[in-house]
């Protein structure tokens, strides 16, 4: 069996990996360059290649490159710890077996390695090949990303952009379906012809079949002239459908005729016109019930569902929102000409720990808020808009003061953080505040447990009836009167 060569400047992985594939029955080689490689290469073929991208001298892409324009077959696997989609689409790109991000599980890096040795492959002669091209940069789209959610993302893209496939991308509204659709695209074999989005919702009914097919002159009232619908337009291209699931029943048939066989008519019009189109189909909805409901058709959803593509909401790729909100403070700063402003590591762990239900869109919108509104360089807890400031106990069930999770985390240290809060606000009396909240809490606990039972809650609370009937009263919390709640 040939050896596996490991290319790394980090000893620590390359001691990790040669012990691994050593257990595993492999034999190996190690590099801590790029350049000692393209040396080794001129006398032994190994069995795979496994490249680092980052490395002093040359990058682990150019490797790639050198290593496929004269041994096609060879198998590498690039391995990085700076996880973008850039990187990613370029490894697929330029021919790599397989994208592994740092940190790896070492079984499942193994289990790829393994894969790669063994794959069959041609007889190892140099060859000549031109340079692979590699798609430009989506300058809309943050592409790097520390989640594992998003990394399968961008492998999806890697793996998918020099294909014609159609694509279903599924996800919440705000997550960012457009861009990868983007993405697709610029990075793929069709990035020079036209890109055409069209949010189906967003056109009335009426008018959806034209602005799809187009319409002949004459075909109906205000028509004066020829038009070309979007899938004209995008012809060589890539025509991008949002909200696929609220398109109307009647024209999803017209849909499937094009995506048969290619060719439509326009309405009022007697010729077929055949396009070369790629179809990016996307939807917040979930199309499998939409068909059950017979609102949507069982052989157009199969049509379109040949890849599927999930984008995570944010709330579940969280370690990824402050690089992003950082990211978008420079775009908002850019487009209003102001300097960039800093977010400070507590608002950064408060905004981490927001929701978001609007994803990124929200966050976007959020970040251009504070580059306007936010009175210092550096945004401050204070800052933050109310929604995502912690203004009581109650919101803060995420992450405590030191950014443990509540499990860690105790009602001492969760007071602290609504305190400092309010304090750096300069609220007016937060003594009283905070005592009639943990006042509030601590009736309202005792009177779930007892299940309203004012006497009872109060022994547990070590007061009297008449004491915690006073504080009800005084805290708003006393819908009924004393003689209706212990009978």
């Amino acid at each position: 069996m040939k050896p596996v060569w490991i290319v790394d400047d980090d000893q620590a992985i390359r001691w990790v990996l040669e012990k691994a594939l050593g257990r595993a029955g492999f034999t190996t080689r190690s590099f801590t360059s790029a350049d000692e490689v393209s040396g080794a290469l001129r006398m032994e073929i190994p069995g795979a290649l496994i490249s680092d991208i980052r490395m002093p001298g040359t990058s682990g892409l150019t490797l790639l490159k050198e290593v496929k324009e004269k041994y096609p077959s060879l198998p590498v696997i690039i391995m990085t710890a700076y996880s973008d989609l850039d990187s990613t689409v370029s490894a697929f790109q330029g021919g790599a077996f397989d994208f592994l991000a740092k940190p790896f599980d070492i079984n499942d890096a193994v289990t790829l390695i393994s894969r790669a040795v063994h794959e069959p492959d041609s007889e190892e002669l140099p060859v000549d090949t031109g340079p692979t091209s590699v798609g430009g940069s989506d300058k809309g789209m943050l592409t790097q990303s520390s989640s594992v959610a998003m990394q399968e993302v961008f492998r999806a893209i890697g793996r998918l952009a020099q294909s014609n496939v159609t694509v279903l991308i599924t996800g919440e509204s705000g997550t960012g379906k457009e861009l990868v659709a983007r993405a697709l695209h610029s990075h793929g074999a069709r990035a020079k012809g036209p890109f055409v989005a069209l949010n189906t919702a967003a056109i009335p009914r009426d008018l959806l079949e034209a602005e799809l097919f187009g319409h002949e002159r004459g075909a109906f009232t205000g028509a004066n002239s020829l038009r070309r619908g979007r899938f004209e337009e995008a012809s060589g291209g890539t025509l991008f459908l949002d909200e696929i699931g609220d398109m109307p029943f009647e024209l999803q048939t017209r849909l499937l005729r094009v995506l048969s066989d290619g060719t439509f008519y326009r309405v009022g019009g007697a010729q077929p016109v055949r396009v070369d189109v790629r179809i990016v189909a996307a939807t917040h909805q979930p199309l499998e019930e939409r068909v059950q409901q017979g609102k949507f058709r069982e052989d157009l959803f199969h049509r379109l569902n040949v890849i599927r593509l999930r984008l995570p909401p944010l709330r579940e790729r969280r370690e990824d929102i402050p690089e992003l909100a950082r990211h978008f403070l420079a775009i908002s700063a850019r487009s209003l000409g102001v300097p960039v402003k800093r977010i400070s590591d507590p608002a950064a762990q408060a905004i981490a720990q927001f929701d978001f239900p609007g994803n990124v869109r929200q966050l976007e919108n959020f970040c251009h808020w504070l580059t306007v509104m936010a009175p210092g360089q550096t945004i401050s807890v204070a800052d933050l808009p109310p929604e995502i400031r912690a203004t009581d106990l109650s919101t803060l069930t995420q992450t405590g003061a030191d950014g443990a999770g509540v499990a860690g985390s105790s009602w001492q240290q969760l007071l602290a953080l609504d305190a400092n809060v309010r304090l750096s606000r300069s609220e007016p009396d937060v003594w009283t505040a905070l005592t009639r909240q943990f006042e509030r809490t601590l009736l309202q606990s005792s009177l779930e447990v007892c299940r309203g039972r004012r006497v009872e809650a109060a022994a547990r609370l070590g007061m009297g009836r008449n004491t915690i009937t006073r504080k009800l009263r005084e805290l708003g919390m006393d819908p009924v009167s004393a003689d209706q709640v212990d009978e």
